[in-house]
């Protein structure tokens, strides 16, 4: 299936028939990208569909095995050298953002220029002031360029990253630029993906181009004008946002349209109630009471800043909170709870920064889903290697992770797939509790439903589940009940045919602090 969207404006990049492999696995075969001059060009697929590999033939990371690079009507010979991009007049943010944490801002925005050009002699005052007016320019309020990036957050950050690669372009005086922009989304709240839009559109207005890889459908439909769609290392399709559907756009990532389901509710009428928490406090959260019974998902969302962020990790100990929780009749005071006493309790946890916090990316997959329970793989002389492989293979099997090599590095999976060995890992010791922090972000759509199925076992077997999101279509797809957090407090709980994707954008916008129009919910919602 392929389709092709009406010529408005040449092309300022083409990369035609790109092949690459990796030993024996093809991961790019034939594929082929045009991006237009002006335009927002989306690029979507599965993980492992080939997007991560094309965008590092295009920054000079990966030689391909064939291919052609036709930039500004001039052809371009592969492979890039190593950071020649820039010269180009093509930058890149990747997911990982490529900051160093403990280099200040102003430290952070000038390394690629200091690289590439000596750094001689630094005045820094001139540079912390140039700095600002960049932060100035793209409207980053509040951003100390003296500041250490480690202390920002995670969307300053991201913002910190996005707004140096516009400035490159900027500085760089190319007729045409390329802004690369991979998963750029995946930890911005709604208010940064807004300042992000915002840049997005002021490179495009300023005459440059802009890809955008994503997962999220609704960014796609919102700010893409076309997307190219590859699947299995090949072109799948190319299309013109507007004229195709959601509908459209999935069948394209995986090859058959999905079958939509309903929330499956779990929760039978005198569940024992597993987890309760008391007077929850912690950085923003001011006591919050809940409670969890056998067999439900409770859904915990709120604007960002509101304080659900927190909930799941104070409830695991991972960050200093107030307050009691109690599993199935074992207390522990929140100030003093640590993971692996709330480990002890019967308490998992699968936290949103996947890198950072719920694997180790230069340690096996099986390294990484066996520390769970590496008492059940002791022989003679102390670990069995060739147990703990074995049931990191067979785990990999069960939650669909692929490819299943239970020796690659966690860091070689794609974000789907490291997050269903992550779930693997936490399932596997059958959890009386199971605490989410945003379970599916970054993962594509056929991950997601794979993610969505084996929380719903769980939950069928007895398992309670919280789930922390800001999705509020995987917390309409997955909770029995809502609650929604302003101002640190719980101020709404959802249940039943009130738990949509528009009502809870609707009562989230309404329990805060400032009035809400009419305009702010439509917009929310769509």
């Amino acid at each position: 299936m392929t389709l092709t969207g009406p010529v408005t404006a040449p092309d300022l990049l083409q990369l035609t028939d790109v092949s690459k492999s990796f030993g024996g696995a093809r991961a790019l075969d034939g594929a082929s990208l045009t991006i237009r001059r002006g335009e927002v060009h989306g690029l979507l697929g599965q993980n492992g569909s080939g997007k991560s590999t094309l965008l590092k033939v295009l920054a000079g990371f990966h030689e391909p095995d064939e291919g052609r690079l036709v930039l500004r009507d001039r052809e371009i010979s592969l492979p890039l050298a190593p950071g020649s991009f820039r010269d180009l007049g093509l930058a890149f943010v990747h997911q990982d953002l490529a900051l160093v944490p403990s280099l200040s801002v102003t430290e952070n925005v000038i390394v690629s220029r200091l690289a590439s050009r000596g750094a001689g002699r630094i005045h820094w005052s001139r540079e912390r002031k140039r700095v600002q007016e960049m932060l100035d320019r793209y409207g980053l309020t509040g951003i100390d360029p003296a500041e250490q990036v480690s202390r920002l957050t995670p969307m300053q950050r991201a913002l910190v990253a996005i707004a140096r690669a516009v400035e490159e372009l900027r500085l760089g005086g190319h007729e045409g630029s390329l802004l690369v922009l991979d998963e750029p989304t995946a930890f911005l709240p709604r208010t940064g993906i807004d300042r992000l839009f915002a840049l997005v559109r002021a490179v495009v207005a300023e005459g440059g181009s802009v890809l955008f890889v994503t997962h999220d459908l609704d960014e796609v439909r919102e700010v893409c004008d076309r997307v190219t769609v590859l699947r299995d290392g090949r072109l799948a399709g190319t299309g013109t946002v507007s004229e195709m559907s959601g509908d459209d756009l999935v069948e394209l990532i995986i090859g058959h349209r999905v079958q939509r389901h309903e929330a499956v509710h779990h929760v039978e009428a005198g569940a024992p109630v597993v987890l309760r928490a008391a007077g929850m406090g912690g950085t923003r959260l001011e006591d919050v009471d809940l409670t969890v019974r056998a067999g439900e998902v409770l859904g915990v969302t709120g604007l960002i800043g509101s304080g659900f962020e927190e909930v799941a990790h104070v409830l695991f100990g991972s960050r200093r909170g107030r307050g009691e929780v109690e599993v199935e009749g074992r207390t522990a005071d929140l100030a003093h709870l640590t993971p692996d006493r709330a480990l002890g309790m019967g308490m998992g946890f699968v936290p949103a920064d996947r890198p950072a916090e719920a694997a180790i990316g230069a340690l096996s997959i099986t390294d990484n889903v066996t520390m769970t329970t590496l008492n059940r793989h002791r022989g003679r002389f102390g670990l069995s290697r060739r147990k703990m492989e074995a049931s990191a293979r067979e785990l990999g099997e069960r939650f669909a992770v692929s490819p299943n090599e239970p020796s690659m590095d966690m860091s070689a999976l794609s974000g789907g797939n490291q997050q269903k060995a992550i779930l693997a890992k936490w399932l596997q010791i059958q959890p009386r509790v199971l605490l989410l922090d945003q379970p599916t972000q970054g993962v594509d759509v056929q991950a997601r439903e794979q993610i969505f199925a084996a929380i719903r076992e769980a939950a069928a077997g007895g398992t309670a589940v919280l789930c922390a999101s800001a999705d509020y279509e995987e917390l309409a797809a997955l909770c029995d009940r809502l609650l929604v957090l302003a101002r640190g407090r719980v101020v709404g709980e959802l249940s039943g045919a009130a738990l949509t994707k528009d009502g809870i954008a609707q009562q989230v916008l309404t329990s805060t602090s400032a009035p809400v129009t009419e305009v702010e919910i439509a917009e929310a919602v769509q």
